[in-house]
């Protein structure tokens, strides 16, 4: 009966997953709606609106739909988080009381959505005094401030921080947008105070602080007066013929808002802004954080559906040319990353980064054997990875050698992710170039080693999980690395093998009582780790009977939960820690993961 039942589990999801698809040669999946991406959004527009952009009269019906809907998600305790399903958080609930108050005049009445939400900052920072809030909000991201000068700068513009603006501006952090005129190659030793794929709200945020508080310092006021011209044309150069930097809608909005706070609505980078706002709004007057994954979700769709041989052969080469059309041929103008990589979509707002190009190699693999221009096109992917591996071995999301900040440095679900995909090709690439993939995979073994917890585990960068304790999600990380140490590069490393054992019997010690996984030890199972985690245990688990239990509970687990809605959990991590869910993954991680322990307990 276990067998059957396992069975039907699978064609579900089979089913499912296939009918989810965008065409026959990819998927694009949907992102959670978002309050914080909303928020910012309709502020951006609020303030295009009052600030003289020439269509003011048709961007009105748009703040206000905007303000309808967060007022119709506002949780019960009168914040707001990322998601619809997320727990209130002082950034998202700052932004939408901010935006909510400035653009009431301009909406619906939101009088009530406002009270409620500066009661909860109330509790939440003491008061909602400029003082209380800056030092909650900093406090919150500590030396990084990627996302709170940004929402700092919301409650400066919206006259939260003091109604003169002489004395708001003071509480926002001036960021160094002088820097950004200098040789990109030189970004990497300037230990800038915001990550790599930020340097638009370096630019656009830092001048609308220096234009309404500029640096008592003559020299620096001089300076900066002089590049803002030059940076601005930069800003203009780095944005995509969509308009959003990264298809990202908080980062657009937050450059939109500055120049649009200065009167720059005349501006060519505030008018493309603003047409990506105006194409990536929802029908329900949302905003998600980004306009799809369809890159991602379409290598993980194809990981799984080829471990459950479920890939339909018909489609196999359709699939196969779409995403060899996703490389990119030519240096990036954002990171000026090399060609040869994938981004999350492809879309022109996507930057090439490590985990998709990654994913996309093996899911290339996944196709079945290798053409030589498929040949040839993994090996550019290949070269990619290795040449933007760290000194200390691990693998960064987008540049080689920004190490400041946590959303640069090496992280080991993604140096996991590049070691399956070495392995995957290195017997299909030259003599040199295997030999290149040797020397790192044995570097990228020694990082994972040195990054594994005491208690077994690894924490991974782009995933978490709002119960657990710091929000990280380990059971994710733990099971990411586990693939990568399972792979024909690290087998015959002997502190390879003992960092596996140990990390499995972590994700052991980590099981529900309920037979599920959730994002850390007692944390609520969720259909995404569960299956994660499977997926990992599968390959890793011998033949002991407590371990074999282990995972029979575990399929029987997530066998119901996946023959059911199969809802998604936030366990998405964007950037600056905003949260997401994409309704792909518990179809993707559950498949991965019942397929991985049927093959190993077997009819």
């Amino acid at each position: 009966m276990q067998s059957v039942a396992r069975s039907d589990a699978i064609d579900v999801l089979i089913d499912r997953l296939l009918t989810r698809r965008a065409a026959r040669d990819h998927w694009d999946g949907s992102l959670a709606s978002s309050a914080l991406a909303t928020g910012t959004a309709v502020l951006a527009l609020g303030i295009a609106v009052r600030n003289g952009y020439p269509d003011a009269a048709g961007l009105a019906p748009l703040v206000n739909a905007g303000v309808s809907w967060l007022v119709n998600h506002q949780n019960p305790d009168g914040g707001w988080g990322d998601t619809v399903i997320s727990k209130s958080n002082i950034s998202t609930t700052a932004i939408v009381w901010a935006t909510l108050s400035d653009v009431a005049g301009q909406g619906p009445a939101a009088g009530p959505a406002v009270q409620q939400s500066e009661a909860w900052l109330r509790r939440a920072a003491g008061d909602t005094s400029p003082e209380s809030l800056r030092t909650a909000i900093l406090r919150r991201y500590g030396t990084d401030k990627t996302f709170s000068v940004p929402i700092l700068t919301v409650l400066a513009l919206t006259g939260k921080l003091g109604a003169e603006a002489r004395h708001s501006w003071r509480s926002v952090p001036q960021l160094p947008f002088e820097l950004a005129a200098l040789p990109h190659a030189w970004f990497q030793h300037l230990r800038l105070p915001v990550v790599s794929y930020a340097l638009p709200a370096l630019i656009a945020i830092g001048q609308v602080r220096h234009h309404f508080r500029p640096s008592r310092n003559p020299v620096t006021r001089v300076l900066r007066d002089r590049v803002r011209s030059t940076t601005h044309d930069l800003l203009h150069a780095m944005q995509p013929d969509s308009g959003g930097y990264l298809e990202a809608t908080p980062l657009t909005s937050f450059v939109v808002m500055s120049l649009a706070g200065m009167r720059r609505t005349d501006s060519p980078v505030v008018q493309s802004g603003v047409r990506f706002l105006i194409d990536s709004m929802r029908d329900d007057g949302s905003w998600p954080i980004d306009t799809n994954l369809s890159t991602w979700v379409t290598t993980l769709s194809i990981d799984a559906l080829g471990a459950a041989g479920a890939l339909p052969d018909e489609d196999v080469r359709a699939m196969r040319e779409w995403l060899l059309a996703q490389q990119t041929r030519r240096e990036h103008p954002f990171t000026h990353a090399a060609p040869g990589a994938w981004a999350w979509t492809p879309l022109s707002g996507g930057v090439p980064d490590a985990d998709d190009t990654s994913g996309a190699l093996l899911a290339l693999r996944r196709l079945g054997d290798p053409d030589a221009g498929t040949v040839s096109a993994a090996a550019a992917g290949i070269r990619w990875l290795l040449d933007v591996q760290n000194r200390d071995g691990g693998i960064p999301t987008f540049c080689r050698g920004w190490g400041a900040l946590p959303f640069d440095r090496s992280t080991p679900e993604i140096t996991a992710h590049a070691l399956r995909a070495w392995s995957e090709w290195i017997d299909y690439v030259d003599g040199p170039l295997q030999r290149r993939i040797d020397a790192s995979a044995r570097r990228a073994v020694k990082f994972l080693v040195r990054s594994q917890r005491q208690d077994g585990s690894w924490i991974p960068l782009w995933f978490g999980n709002e119960s657990a304790a710091r929000e990280d999600n380990p059971t994710y990380g733990t099971a990411r690395v586990i693939r990568g140490l399972q792979s024909s590069l690290a087998r015959d490393d002997t502190d390879a093998a003992r960092c596996l054992q140990r990390g499995a019997a972590w994700l052991l010690k980590c099981q529900n009582s309920d037979g599920g996984w959730g994002g850390d030890i007692g944390v609520p199972s969720s259909v995404e780790e569960t299956g994660v985690a499977l997926e990992a245990l599968g390959r890793a688990v011998g033949a002991h009977d407590a371990n074999r239990d282990a995972l029979k509970r575990g399929l029987e687990w997530l066998t119901a939960a996946a023959k059911g809605e199969c809802g998604a959990s936030p366990v998405g991590l964007y950037f600056a820690r905003l949260w997401y869910f994409e309704e792909l993954y518990p179809l993707i991680f559950a498949l991965g993961g019942i397929a991985a322990v049927a093959r190993r307990l077997g009819p």
